[in-house]
């Protein structure tokens, strides 16, 4: 298992995780042996965000003993009322509910307090300048959460976040569906049948999004990674083809500012099929071909960090140049870290001899050495 920084937490965790969600439809001995798996398997941090008492006890019980091993995304505002979900920001409910998630897990800390599921502007505005936030901050000046991060759907929801200064990580729904699609506050909108065919690509915004977070030291960790399946079928993809959960899993891990997806594995061998990612080979991480040979919304002209462009006969890392090129363009001048992070590079767009062989290689016909060029006078090589 790899694992990566999640931001500035200072926190290492694996690349691929658990998400809890599908846990609920299970008892104590199934929880149990699917979190056993995954600690077999070196994965290291889980998100319950559900407030079924039920689940957070059977995890409870599973970590056990245990609870050092654990990284855990725990969410503040997602409450159990009259016997179903509630997500609510009155503090008469949401104060009871995480104390309870605590009992239940066992544990007096969180090491990821979630603020749980802001995908409305206006809920952004009233968690961030109202009590709640008082609540969030209380409890980690308390060491109860050592992190405070964020939960949603919605890139301008999650834009505000970075731009807070306040959240370090945010639970982000990624996939290459998801991607193509405007931002909404409806959830529903990610999963609808049919997408625009004018679309050919990432939405901007999302692509903003990624691109803020990893300059602000904001880590992502990825829900939603396989689209609820979807991906997988090609009759209900929205690109007429199906992919699988490493090509899916490759493609969130591609993003930037993303340390890790979240899988909702509720058997021993779905997580098996996720953390075959760490010893799959390109050519079933690859989803880039599959892509680009879809029938409907090719990701025409830009890069996705794919790395299909190796090898360079420089040896340049084309991904990692175009992924600091976009960093630097953001702003009116090349920030000082992205401009260190390039000339530590062993090879950069000054190298680029102007071959063309990555251009051949290029599934979404990326123009590479115009990217270097432009890439090379960005930063004076």
């Amino acid at each position: 298992m790899k694992y990566r920084e999640l931001g500035k937490t200072g926190l290492k965790v694996s690349e691929i995780g658990l998400g809890g969600e599908w846990l609920e439809r299970h008892d104590t001995k199934e929880c149990r042996e699917v979190i056993l798996r995954c600690e077999e398997a070196g994965i290291n941090i889980l998100d319950c965000w559900m407030s079924e008492p039920n689940v957070r006890t059977n995890i409870g019980l599973a970590i056990k003993g245990r609870r050092d091993k654990w990284i855990i995304q725990g969410h503040v505002g997602s409450t159990w009322q009259d016997g179903q979900y509630v997500r609510t920001r009155d503090l008469d409910k949401v104060k009871p509910a995480f104390q309870d998630l605590l009992k239940r897990l066992g544990t007096d800390y969180i090491d990821l307090g979630m603020i749980h599921y802001v995908d409305r502007v206006d809920d952004f505005e009233t968690v961030f300048r109202g009590p709640f936030l008082d609540y969030v901050l209380e409890l980690k000046e308390k060491g109860v959460i050592r992190h405070i991060g964020m939960s949603t759907h919605n890139p301008a929801t999650a834009k505000l976040a970075v731009e807070s200064g306040i959240v370090e990580m945010i639970l982000f729904s990624v996939n290459p569906a998801f991607d193509m699609v405007p931002p909404s506050d409806d959830i529903e909108t990610y999963f609808s049948e049919t997408y625009d065919e004018g679309l050919q690509g990432i939405d901007p915004e999302r692509a903003e999004f990624y691109k803020l977070a990893e300059k602000a030291g904001v880590g992502i960790t990825v829900m939603k990674g396989y689209a609820g399946g979807r991906l997988f079928d090609a009759g209900r993809s929205p690109f007429g083809v199906a992919l699988t959960p490493v090509q899916c899993l490759h493609y969130a891990l591609t993003r930037p500012a993303v340390a890790s997806v979240l899988v909702g594995a509720e058997t021993r061998e779905q997580v098996e099929a996720a953390v075959a990612y760490e010893t799959a080979g390109e050519e079933e991480k690859d989803y880039a071909s599959v892509l680009a040979k879809a029938p409907t919304h090719a990701y025409v002209g830009e890069c996705t960090y794919c790395g299909h462009c190796k090898p360079c006969p420089m040896d340049i890392d084309i991904a990692m140049v175009n992924k600091l090129y976009d960093l630097a363009v953001m702003q009116k001048e090349v920030p000082a870290s992205v401009r260190e992070h390039y000339r530590a590079l062993p090879a950069n767009a000054g190298d680029c001899i102007g071959c063309g062989g990555c251009e051949s290689r290029c599934p979404f016909g990326v123009k590479v050495t115009e990217r270097m060029e432009k890439t090379r006078a960005l930063f004076k090589d």
